[in-house]
C-alpha cells in the first residue's frame, strides 16, 4: 500500500508532527510504503478562481501543487495532519485542500470519474490535528477535511483530535495520544475502517 503523509503544521517538530511521525511509523511497520510530505517547504499558491480547470480537469498554476496533485491520486491512503489556527486547519492545509477545486471541476463540471490509485481499492485516510485551547472543537476542520475527502474520492478510516496541547513537544508526555497515532497507522495500511463518516 503506498501512503501519502501530508504534514500541514508550519511548526516543525510540533504536536501535530509528532502524531504523524507515528501514524507514520505505525503503517510502515503493517507494510506500508509512505511519502512524508511537508507542505510549509512547498509553494503552493491559494487557488485564484480562474476555473481553467473546467475546461480540462486540472490547475493550471505551476507550482508545487501539481506534483502532490498526482501524487495523492497515486496513493492508496492519505494521512492529513494539521493544526487548529481560529477553528479551522492551518493556511497551509487550507491552501493544498482548496487546490483540489481542479479535482472537483473533473466531478463535477467535466462529469468524469476520480482516478483509483494503482490497487483499484478506493482510497482511505485518517485525520490528525492539535489545538491548544481547551475548548476547541474540530468541527469546523472536520467539514473541510471530509469536503477534501469526498473530492478525491476517499473513505475516511479514523481521526484522533487532541486539545488542550500547546507547547512545542507537549504531545510526547501523553504517550496514550501517540499510541493512539501509531495504530491510527497501523489501521490506514491495513486497509481496515475504524469510522463510517464517509
Amino acid at each position: 500500500m503506498k501512503i501519502l503523509a501530508i504534514a500541514g503544521s508550519p511548526r516543525r517538530g510540533g504536536n501535530t508532527d509528532a502524531l504523524l511521525d507515528q501514524a507514520i511509523a505505525g503503517a510502515m511497520s503493517a507494510g506500508a510504503e509512505v511519502e512524508h510530505v511537508i507542505l510549509s517547504r512547498l509553494k503552493i499558491a491559494p487557488c485564484i478562481e480562474c476555473n481553467r480547470c473546467f475546461e480540462t480537469g486540472r490547475c493550471v498554476v505551476q507550482d508545487d501543487y501539481q506534483p502532490l496533485y498526482d501524487k495523492t491520486l497515486e496513493s492508496d491512503g492519505v494521512m492529513l495532519a494539521s493544526p487548529i489556527f481560529f477553528m479551522n486547519v492551518s493556511g497551509h492545509t487550507k491552501a493544498f485542500i482548496d487546490r483540489f477545486q481542479c479535482l472537483w471541476a473533473l466531478k463535477n463540471v467535466l462529469n468524469l470519474p476520480v482516478p483509483l490509485p494503482p490497487g483499484g481499492e478506493r482510497r482511505r485516510a485518517i485525520f490528525l490535528s492539535t489545538a491548544g485551547w481547551r475548548k476547541t472543537k474540530f468541527d469546523c476542520a472536520l467539514l473541510v477535511v471530509r469536503a477534501f475527502l469526498t473530492t478525491i474520492d476517499a473513505k475516511l478510516a479514523g481521526t484522533l483530535c487532541v486539545n488542550a496541547i500547546d507547547d512545542k513537544g507537549e504531545v510526547t508526555e501523553h504517550p496514550e495520544m501517540l499510541e493512539e497515532a501509531y495504530a491510527l497507522g497501523v489501521l490506514l495500511a491495513s486497509g481496515k475502517e475504524l469510522s463510517d463518516s464517509l
